[in-house]
């Protein structure tokens, strides 16, 4: 028998949820929706909850298990699992009222509108016309990445991952003549911070931000009507100097020039804007620890911002240019690492659609089978760990920082209880909207304070100073910091 907890609340009787231990017979590949009925059928529980094709195909059966939103139907139940309905008003149980979600859709006039007479809305169409329209039709009304988005829970300004999927396969569409762009900005589309858990938990695994609200963005930037005047200024200054953000200092590549690897090794660093003008001390420590690994690592000159801020805000004219001088910079090296969650994961997603293909890793991808702990030292320090966006969910990557914290001599490592929820650096929300990057960022550190831990460790430089920004604003004296200081004050000790 395994232990299910399930949140009751019954609005007509209850002045408050609470939560029911139940027995259920194990059952192999025992779905969510099994257990559920076996509960109101052995112990009559009268449990209210949704189901219907039961093949993940009417989505009605979207709860939470575990703070996750899945599909009864499909996800499979384990042992201690809690089940909660999705974050809409709860009618009973598990049954939540989709009525809101509906009604806006129906003030949202969200219907192919033809008939314009511009020469740009064809009779006879060409099916690749339609093919980015066409990925974002699958959907099956769960609305799970409603109840899964941080954004909307921080702000009445974003109407969410669903409704900018529903613009965004208008907008697609050279049929419709509605101006879905100015919508979507009304609608908040500049609020989406990019982090990709609407793609996550969505059933049908549309990528609503690279597949919907980034592509409305590139069309609002397009019609005049995006982006928002702080992304308008970094897009002017990389075409200006090739960088997101000015110097502070002589910049990383300019000081290591000529001082960097072996002309032989073929393993180069993509050191990003942040590393280079604002965040050295982690390109040396990132030096120091490969060669403690007896790596020899080159800091090709030529590279410039890759390109990540203007694709997540729409300003895509300059992608080319931008690919290009990176992959003239990049071409003679075997293996391209990269510290920072954006840039490996806009390097590894997006380039090769410009035809670059690069043999791109993360520094944990690259360590984590290279670790040598001999000469270290132990540290006596307590650590937690934030998982990018970019990096966990862009690009797969979750146990391999981990293990190495664990290897580390004197590390403790414990995790915070949502460890990959977004903290709000990304999107371009930290530049535009920056009151909920910060609302975002307060969630995490709250996180953090239950841990009484000596350091916040992550692969990511805009998450670095989001987290350190939000820490120090709420008084919390916890040091952030890559990965790669870490592994460096190991070696130091």
């Amino acid at each position: 028998m395994i232990k299910i907890k399930v949140l009751r609340y019954d609005p007509q009787e209850d002045e408050e949820p609470y939560f029911e231990t139940y027995s259920v017979k194990e059952q192999d590949k025992m779905k969510v929706l099994d257990a559920l009925n076996y509960i109101n059928h052995e112990h009559h529980a009268h449990l209210a909850y949704r189901s219907s094709c039961r093949a993940g195909q009417c989505g009605s059966c979207a709860l939470k298990v575990n703070g996750e939103v899945v599909l009864a139907c499909k996800a499979e139940i384990k042992d201690g699992d809690v089940l909660e309905p999705l974050d809409l008003p709860v009618i009973k149980d598990l049954v939540v009222d989709r009525s809101e979600v509906e009604e806006k859709v129906k003030s949202m006039a969200l219907y192919l509108e033809e008939g314009c007479e511009l020469p740009e809305c064809p009779a006879i169409l060409d099916p690749q016309e339609l093919a980015d329209s066409k990925k974002l039709r699958s959907c099956i009304e769960c609305y799970s990445c409603l109840s899964a988005c941080p954004v909307i829970k921080e702000t009445d300004e974003f109407s969410g991952p669903y409704f900018m999927r529903y613009l965004s396969k208008f907008a697609l569409d050279p049929r419709d003549c509605a101006d879905r762009a100015r919508e979507g900005v009304e609608d908040g589309l500049y609020c989406c911070t990019s982090c990709g858990k609407c793609g996550e938990v969505c059933p049908k695994e549309i990528n609503t931000f690279g597949g919907a609200i980034e592509k409305l963005r590139e069309l609002a930037c397009q019609e005049g009507v995006g982006p928002l005047p702080p992304h308008r200024s970094v897009y002017e200054l990389i075409k200006n100097t090739g960088r997101s953000v000015e110097p502070l200092g002589e910049g990383f590549i300019k000081a290591v020039s000529g001082k960097s690897g072996k002309d032989t090794s073929k393993v180069a660093f993509f050191t990003g804007c942040l590393v280079d003008y604002r965040l050295p001390e982690i390109g040396f420590a990132l030096i120091e620890v490969l060669k403690q690994h007896g790596v020899d690592i080159v800091i090709p000159e030529g590279q410039v911002c890759c390109g990540s801020p203007m694709i997540r805000t729409g300003q895509t004219d300059i992608l080319e240019t931008l690919v290009k001088q990176n992959a003239k910079a990049l071409q003679d090296y075997d293996t391209i690492i990269t510290v920072c969650a954006g840039c490996g994961a806009t390097l590894k997603n997006d380039y090769p659609q410009y035809g670059v293909k690069l043999n791109v890793v993360d520094i944990s991808e690259f360590l984590i089978d290279k670790m040598d702990t001999t000469h270290m030292k132990p540290l006596n320090l307590r650590v937690t760990y934030h998982d990018p966006c970019h990096l966990a969910r862009g690009q797969g990557i979750r146990k391999e920082p981990r293990e190495i914290l664990r290897k580390i001599p004197g590390v403790e490592f414990v995790e915070m209880e949502e460890p990959n929820r977004c903290c709000g650096a990304g999107g371009g929300v930290r530049a535009g909207k920056p009151e909920i990057a910060a609302a975002l960022a307060k969630h995490k550190v709250e996180m953090i304070k239950e841990l009484d831990v000596d350091a916040v460790i992550t692969i990511c430089p805009f998450c670095e100073n989001n987290l350190r920004l939000s820490l120090e604003e709420e008084g919390v004296e916890v040091e952030v910091m890559n990965i790669l200081k870490l592994l460096q004050m190991a070696y130091q000790n």
